[in-house]
């Protein structure tokens, strides 16, 4: 299944792996150290360290995945016609007529606090394709929300 970043979002996880990989001769170096301590059987250090290289081997593997699965998105080719991936959507709640923009963005990119929601959430689903102006009902695990579309924009 591909994944949809942006260049930004490619960046970062290009980053994060760095950081993981410049991790290993560390953890290497423990290891190592816990070893010369002696009877293994016994040494919690040399468990501790050994399970903190089977960790950072998982999550390199986990990102290495997703950056091979990666698609980037050309920003030029985006529309503001209906909502699409990394549009940021001006929401109006018709409940409580509360305002809120969100960004939607691929999984890997999702941050609340950053406004930033992924496209495969209830809410990203459920603007997927509307237009500027039309109202949507949005099932969530704590009811349906129900919105009206302010704005589109990149």
């Amino acid at each position: 299944m591909a994944v949809y970043l942006t260049e930004e979002g490619y960046k970062k996880l290009m980053d994060d792996l760095a950081e993981l990989e410049s991790q290993r001769p560390m953890i290497s170096k423990q290891i190592a150290e816990a070893r010369d301590k002696g009877d293994l059987s016994e040494n919690a250090e040399y468990d501790a360290a050994k399970e903190a290289q089977g960790l950072l081997e998982l999550k390199i593997s986990q990102l290495k995945s997703t950056i091979a699965q990666a698609r980037l998105i050309d920003e030029s080719r985006i529309s503001t016609d209906e909502v699409q991936i990394l549009n940021k959507v001006k929401l109006r709640n018709k409940k409580n007529n509360q305002e809120i923009t969100y960004m939607l963005v691929s999984e890997s990119e999702a941050n609340l606090r950053e406004g930033k929601i992924a496209v495969t959430t209830p809410i990203g689903k459920g603007l997927l394709g509307k237009k500027k102006g039309e109202s949507v009902c949005i099932s969530v695990p704590a009811g349906v929300l129900e919105f009206e579309i302010i704005d589109i924009t990149i």
